[in-house]
């Protein structure tokens, strides 16, 4: 498949939409006092692996919107859009649930909420797009070692 003039437009807009979400997520992720005297499992990954390991998802997002755009008919957009946008209030609301706001409780419930999204999102860009589908899997499975950690914590910490 070769790309088109619509895949890298939708790259492009995917690349800015998920810079504005990392952005928006780095700042409503603050690594307060409270975060740090809170209980956790020893298997929690290390501070300085959520960077990289979120970067490495937003650009498999950001292909996996223009691959799913570039596919996709008129209709199929729209629910590209609908989809993506709706996934990235819930991904930036965890964080401000749980950081900013320090409840982690509503932020399990929240997640469940942010995961079931990742799974429409899947569903409607991989429904275009098979690569689609498989550059998801990344997410899907981190937000859902982020969720037994989010339980974790809440059980750790009651």
């Amino acid at each position: 498949m070769i790309p088109t003039t619509a895949f890298y437009q939708a790259l492009l807009g995917g690349i800015l939409f998920c810079t504005v979400l990392g952005i928006a997520g780095g700042l409503l992720t603050k690594l307060s006092p409270w975060y740090y005297a809170l209980r956790q499992p020893s298997w929690k990954p290390p501070d300085w692996a959520f960077g990289p390991v979120w970067t490495s998802i937003f650009i498999c997002l950001s292909f996996a919107i223009a691959y799913a755009w570039d596919a996709g008919g008129q209709t199929q957009r729209m629910n590209i859009v609908w989809a993506v946008a709706s996934n990235g209030v819930l991904n930036a609301a965890w964080s401000a649930i749980f950081f900013t706001y320090q409840k982690p409780k509503l932020a399990l419930f929240e997640l469940l909420i942010f995961w079931l999204s990742i799974v429409v999102l899947i569903y409607v860009l991989g429904g275009v797009s098979r690569i689609s589908l498989y550059l998801l899997l990344p997410y899907i499975t981190w937000v859902t070692i982020a969720g037994i950690l989010n339980f974790k914590i809440v059980r750790l910490n009651p």
